[in-house]
């Protein structure tokens, strides 16, 4: 703690910290439910729905390590503030009048916005409780993340039918500057590393190149275009890991990224679970309202299921990882949530409430599992002055899992659906794009419980 301010009210700081990154998944999640109603009012095609779950993620990633480094510069409190308030503001922007294009502008600003605050969520955090907590509240952190996004369908299903698709939007941003409000007034000074040194634009710049032309060029394949732009994404990879190598001041040091195998292998483990994740959340959402024929409130209600597990295990697995091994712990989750994965191969229109009930409770206790255990060795393993580059990394881990896993969406969409409407003859093709996209999870579970194993030992 920097101050004894700091340290009498840590607590109330660290709810506000709960409190915006529940909220931000939670909206930028709640879209997910409320997708086929957006589809009917502004006719939008299979492509454009699943554009309208991917762009935002794409956002977060251009900015998600400038974010990190920029923090450790200038404030984290400073650029985490900036961050809440831009995604409020540019989820305001819901409220003028819409086409499908306008709202995919939204989500990109939200996107953008999101990056600020995740760049330096659990950097503040581990700075608030660097002692024999830090685990617990990281891992209340982690809870409000997940909750978040699990919770999204639910509540977004309740706001689509009461209020309208456009309140998922707007409903959250009261709360969000409640939240700026008790960040204000708990969390004295701002904290930053005591070596500034200079922001690195070229490598930012490298950064947003490579991420963005794999992104585009996989979701377009196989048309030469997009095999033209995911051969320049390749190369400007290897054009900023060499930079980085080069630079005085990087991004990341990727040398040093190299030599801590807990750092990079956790950051692996979340990267292969987070795209796991989020795509089998979207297609069940699609899947349980468009082919078992459930409301928006009843699927969101189901898929909660998930989000309850996981809020309760998260906290308790972030208290187990201050005492025991987080590997040990990480790598349990991993393989019950390749086991929720397991139990959903094969699902189709007859699959059981008890089935899908199962397969939800074994994800949302995998993750509850995995999550808070892995970013607690994660920020264990790095020095206090690069605590924010970490915990961007962390979430650049989780976003760009997010976001490669949602371009093979894309990519699937494109390829078995088309620019058509979603109609009752393409449930069979969505159906197959739901098991493809659970054999592509299966495995990932599964490589993220080899990498998880294999970090080594933290004490």
């Amino acid at each position: 703690m920097s101050t004894p301010a700091v340290a009498s009210s840590r607590w109330l700081a660290l709810a506000s910290l709960c409190l915006a990154t529940f909220l931000i998944p939670q909206a930028m999640s709640a879209v997910n439910i409320a997708l086929p109603m957006i589809a009917s009012e502004l006719r939008a095609d299979a492509v454009d729905v699943s554009w309208l779950s991917t762009v935002n993620l794409w956002g977060s990633v251009v900015l998600m390590l400038p974010a990190g480094r920029l923090a450790d510069m200038l404030g984290r409190k400073r650029i985490y503030l900036l961050g809440t308030l831009s995604f409020a503001l540019s989820s305001l922007l819901v409220l003028l009048p819409q086409t499908v294009e306008s709202l995919l502008l939204v989500r990109l600003c939200q996107g953008l916005s999101s990056a600020l605050v995740f760049g330096t969520a659990m950097a503040m955090a581990s700075a608030l409780f660097d002692d024999k907590n830090r685990g617990m509240a990281l891992g209340l952190v982690s809870t409000s993340v997940y909750l978040g996004l699990t919770c999204g369908p639910l509540l977004g299903g309740f706001l689509t039918e009461w209020l309208g698709w456009r309140s998922v939007f707007w409903v959250p941003v009261p709360l969000l500057l409640l939240s700026i409000v008790l960040v204000l007034a708990a969390i004295k000074g701002d904290w930053r590393s005591r070596e500034r040194g200079r922001f690195d634009w070229l490598g930012s710049g490298l950064f947003a190149g490579w991420t963005t032309a794999l992104f585009f060029g996989l979701s377009g394949l196989p048309d030469w275009p997009y095999l033209l732009l995911l051969g320049a994404g390749f190369i400007l990879l290897v054009v900023f890991i060499r930079q980085q190598k080069a630079s005085a001041h990087p991004l990341v040091n990727i040398q040093a990224l190299q030599q801590n195998r807990v750092l990079s292998r956790s950051l692996l483990t979340g990267l292969f679970m987070y795209g796991a994740h989020v795509p089998l959340l979207f297609l069940l959402s699609l899947y349980l309202q468009f082919i078992q024929g459930m409301s928006p409130a009843a699927s969101g209600q189901l898929i909660l299921l998930q989000a309850l597990m996981m809020a309760c295990l998260a906290p308790v697995a972030g208290r187990l990882s201050d005492r025991f091994e987080p590997r040990l712990i990480a790598t349990l989750g991993c393989l019950l949530f390749a086991a929720g994965h397991l139990c959903l191969l094969g699902v189709d229109a007859q699959t059981s409430m008890a089935q899908l009930a199962t397969a939800l409770i074994l994800l949302g206790v995998g993750f509850g599992l995995f999550s808070s255990p892995n970013n607690n060795a994660a920020l264990s393993a790095v020095n206090k002055d690069r605590l924010s580059i970490a915990s961007a990394l962390l979430s650049l881990a989780r976003t760009l899992g997010n976001m490669f896993s949602m371009a093979i969406v894309v990519l699937l969409f494109n390829q078995m659906l088309g620019s058509t409407e979603l109609s009752p003859e393409q449930y069979p093709a969505l159906l197959e794009v739901l098991q493809l996209a659970l054999c592509l999870g299966l495995a990932y579970s599964l490589i993220a419980a080899w990498t998880s194993w294999s970090r080594g030992k933290v004490r």
